[in-house]
């Protein structure tokens, strides 16, 4: 029987969400050094359970018939184990983002202003794949005060409990409540219809994951919802391009891992040096096994280039295929990107600044690069530690989602006995 036909069920997350709340007040008051404890307590517990970590994974991995891509992002390997203790440590690390001093003021009568950083409470995270997602998340959520209860795919069940393992014990050293980081009991996906629809226990929503599973989140949740839609990404090489620069960043920001959110999934390459340059960057992709969609300028210089559909240029590929278009300028691939793109990430390769600025001003996406990969659109990689994802919204909190952008704040008043007349 499909468990949406289920009689028996009994909603676990209010009780979840309890806990939750009661073990994020007690993290709100930790102090930072007990909370950082915890993290590196965690940290160690990783690399002590290891084999239990890996042996968890082979179960999942066993089971899986996902493509190529997909079980690249499930796979654990123990350089994958240490680099999320390692992005504990480093979050660890980080100065405490609770209790920061935002702004202050003192008004003409001499009341005293202050916006203070606080935690937000209770998130739930519900994630695809990944399962370093949950160690990234929950590390996050711990020193900025915040409890979380992490729904996982189905797919990553024995790798997420045995992550959510080494989780708690780095709690219980630090003498914290293990409830400060949950899990979803089991694989059931009436608990994500809970999640959406606990307001009032859940205060704000992360979706990590493909389009359809953020859809479904931002349409039917009656909580807050910090999202991305797609990382479909752009890079677009400029007429004044150094051609070795260009072609090392664009296999890299495709090929180095694509079945990341910031992976290129999208070539633009100007029409001026389009006949020279193009030939041997898709030399140098298909050497690695990428394959093309290419649109009617390109296939004019590449003529066995398969032909782009309208579609293709709308697609996070998430694997080894890159859609390529010829563009005028800055602001032809200004136009594709705003026509075809995701507002994630998008990247520019050029030595001239002022081409390099217009392309910078003239995007509305979460991040944009100059000479850079892609792929560098990681919290990890812009000193957050670690992210628990890229926002593309456009309130709160945009790309990286790192400690600061999982605070919110209060005001402190403070007076000598003011009475307003």
């Amino acid at each position: 029987m499909d468990d949406t036909d289920r009689t028996d069920w009994v909603p676990a997350m209010p009780r979840l969400a309890a806990a939750a709340r009661d073990a994020a007040r007690a993290l709100a008051r930790s102090p930072s050094a007990v909370r950082d404890a915890a993290l590196r307590q965690a940290a160690q517990a990783l690399r002590d359970r290891q084999d239990d970590i890996l042996a968890a994974n082979a179960r999942d991995l066993a089971t899986s018939t996902a493509t190529a891509s997909f079980r690249d992002r499930l796979t654990l390997t123990p350089a994958r184990v240490e680099a999320m203790a390692r992005g504990l440590e480093d979050v660890a690390g980080l100065p405490d983002p609770v209790g920061r001093v935002m702004a202050e003021w003192t008004r003409p009568n001499g009341l005293r202003f202050r916006r203070v950083a606080t935690p937000v409470g209770v998130i739930g995270m519900i994630y695809e794949s990944r399962p370093n997602v949950g160690a990234d998340a929950a590390g996050l959520c711990i020193k900025s005060g915040n409890a979380v209860i992490l729904r996982g795919g189905s797919e990553s069940l024995h790798s997420a409990r045995a992550i959510h393992a080494a989780m708690a014990a780095g709690l219980r050293a630090a003498g914290l409540p293990e409830t400060a980081v949950q899990i979803a009991p089991d694989t059931d996906r009436r608990h994500v219809a809970d999640m959406l629809t606990a307001s009032g226990l859940i205060d704000l929503i992360i979706p990590r994951g493909g389009k359809s599973l953020v859809e479904r989140v931002q349409r039917e949740a009656r909580v807050p919802v910090l999202a991305h839609a797609e990382g479909l990404c752009h890079t677009y090489v400029h007429a004044a391009a150094d051609p070795a620069m260009a072609r090392g960043l664009v296999v890299n920001a495709k090929m180095r891992r694509t079945g990341i959110c910031g992976a290129t999934e999208t070539l633009l390459i100007d029409a001026v040096i389009a006949p020279t340059l193009l030939p041997d960057i898709v030399a140098d992709l298909a050497a690695r096994g990428c394959t093309f969609r290419a649109d009617a300028r390109a296939r004019a210089i590449l003529p066995d280039l398969p032909a782009a559909t309208e579609a293709d240029f709308a697609t996070e590929w998430l694997d080894s295929i890159l859609s390529i278009a010829v563009v005028d300028g800055v602001e032809g691939a200004l136009a594709h990107i705003a026509r075809y793109g995701s507002e994630h990430t998008e990247a520019i390769v050029t030595e001239d600044a002022d081409a390099a600025a217009r392309f910078l001003n003239g995007t509305d996406s979460a991040v944009v690069m100059w000479n850079a990969s892609t792929q560098f659109c990681d919290g990890g990689e812009f000193g957050f530690g670690a992210e628990i994802g890229i926002a593309t919204g456009r309130f709160h909190a945009r790309g990286p989602v790192g400690l600061e952008q999982l605070t919110t704040f209060r005001y402190e008043v403070i007076g000598t006995g003011q009475q307003r007349p």
